[in-house]
């Protein structure tokens, strides 16, 4: 997901390439996009208790809806097992299955952006 074109320079390219395709397409997207943030409650949670990153890896996620922004950072999640065994399963879970929602929401925003229209 990362990808550094110079010495100290980082820059993650599924974001700027989300908020670029957020930006140029319809309202409608977009407001899936509010639909399913809104839905998970994620903005109830809490990482306090979450694991902390480690050499394996981070996952961070910036949400800015309306006037509330929130940040959540955590460990590289490698199993749903990781996040039964956390010490707080409940609002990890809320944000692996958000993560989840949000990869398929993407993803489909590419293939539909690619998709080869008929003559």
């Amino acid at each position: 997901f990362f990808f550094s074109s110079r010495r100290r320079h980082t820059r993650f390219l599924p974001v700027s390439w989300a908020r670029r395709c957020v930006q140029e397409t319809d309202a409608e997207y977009m407001g899936d996009l509010k639909r399913i943030i809104q839905e998970s409650e994620i903005m109830k949670e809490d990482d306090s208790n979450w694991p902390v990153p480690d050499k394996i890896g981070r996952q961070e996620l910036e949400i800015k809806l309306g006037n509330t922004h929130i940040s959540f950072t955590t460990s590289k999640i490698g199993s749903f097992i990781e996040v039964q065994e956390s010490k707080d399963p409940e609002g990890l879970k809320v944000f692996y299955y958000l993560v989840q929602d949000l990869k398929c929401f993407v993803f489909s925003l590419i293939g539909l952006h690619f998709r080869i229209k008929p003559v």
